[in-house]
């Protein structure tokens, strides 16, 4: 494990401080920790998203309504259950 030594401006750490006072985190450390697992997580949302952005781009685009696509594939999907 590292050890890292970091400052805040005056008004992050008093906000830094209150969060622990809350009770949500045990320590410091677990508050920064739960702040970078989230950061991680959220990064790997966001590549998600755009990943599936640039497939759909990548598929073209068409020139029907969206709403006539969509009845169509309730229709499919009806149809499948029976």
């Amino acid at each position: 494990m590292t050890d890292l030594s970091l400052s805040l401006p005056d008004d992050l750490a008093g906000q830094f401080k209150s969060r622990l006072a809350d009770g949500h985190y045990a320590s410091a450390s677990d508050y920064l920790l739960a702040l970078i697992r989230r950061d991680l997580e959220e990064a790997a949302d966001t590549a998600w998203v755009r990943e599936k952005i640039a497939e759909g781009e990548a598929s073209g685009y068409i020139d029907r309504d969206a709403r006539d696509v969509l009845r169509e594939i309730a229709a499919e999907r009806r149809a499948r259950r029976g």
